[in-house]
């Protein structure tokens, strides 16, 4: 194990965890790294917040699973968001159809929103001595969303770690994987087990539809985020097929 290898097996971790795939995927690929890990979600009143239940039972599906990763899994945060919900008119925050916009972004674009989660997780990192933060962002599959970007999110750690005096270190495992590779990704950290749990216990789904199930999850079938992840899955059984 390389010096920086052993330094990361040795940290301590924060996770934005959302209760959808990415992000469980990349609670995952903390846990197979860090020492201890744990978990921040954020309540800003989403239309699909059924997410946020999924994010408890994900977590306790984990640890029965994964007793090694249970003994890493500390406390989990949620924090209360709800002024960027009253903020945001956008289709995550209200009851409207999904659209693309004039600036070409889809309505379901919530600005500032990975930005303020960053920050408030930098917050809960400083206090909690966790200097690695980790998101699910992604610039392969997704929704053209800015602050999902690579350039954008190194931006940012420059910024906290400066605004801080704090050195932290933002990791994005997903951003060049698309969402094929996301769920071989899970495989490869742990198996069925692993895919299992996140097709039962994760919602992508921005109508937070739990009632009809999928060979991929459960969703609606029809949004933009079911779409992507329902591709994703094809494409990823394709690969597997011998």
């Amino acid at each position: 194990m390389s010096g920086s290898e052993t330094a990361l097996a040795a940290a301590r971790a924060l996770v934005l965890f959302s209760g959808g795939q990415d992000s469980a995927t990349c609670l995952a690929w903390a846990l197979a790294r860090f020492a201890a890990v744990e978990t921040v979600g954020f309540d800003y009143g989403q239309r699909h917040r059924v997410e946020l239940e999924c994010r408890l039972a994900f977590r306790e599906g984990l640890r029965r699973a994964f007793p090694n990763w249970a003994e890493k899994l500390g406390e989990d945060h949620v924090i209360d968001l709800g002024v960027l919900g009253r903020l945001s008119d956008t289709a995550l925050t209200r009851e409207r159809a999904i659209a693309f916009g004039e600036s070409g972004l889809p309505n379901t674009f919530v600005p500032g929103r990975n930005l303020l989660f960053f920050t408030f997780a930098a917050a809960i990192g400083y206090r909690r001595g966790a200097r690695h933060l980790v998101g699910g962002m992604c610039e392969t599959d997704y929704s053209g969303y800015p602050d999902c970007r690579d350039d954008t999110l190194k931006a940012l750690q420059a910024a906290l770690s400066l605004g801080m005096d704090h050195r932290f270190v933002i990791h994005t495992p997903l951003m060049w994987r698309d969402k094929a590779q996301t769920w071989a990704l899970a495989e490869e950290l742990g198996g069925e087990r692993l895919l299992s749990l996140i097709r039962e216990e994760t919602m992508s789904c921005y109508f937070g539809e739990r009632e009809t199930r999928h060979p991929w999850g459960k969703g609606c079938g029809e949004c933009p985020a079911c779409a992507l992840r329902r591709a994703g899955w094809e494409r990823f059984t394709v690969s597997r097929t011998p």
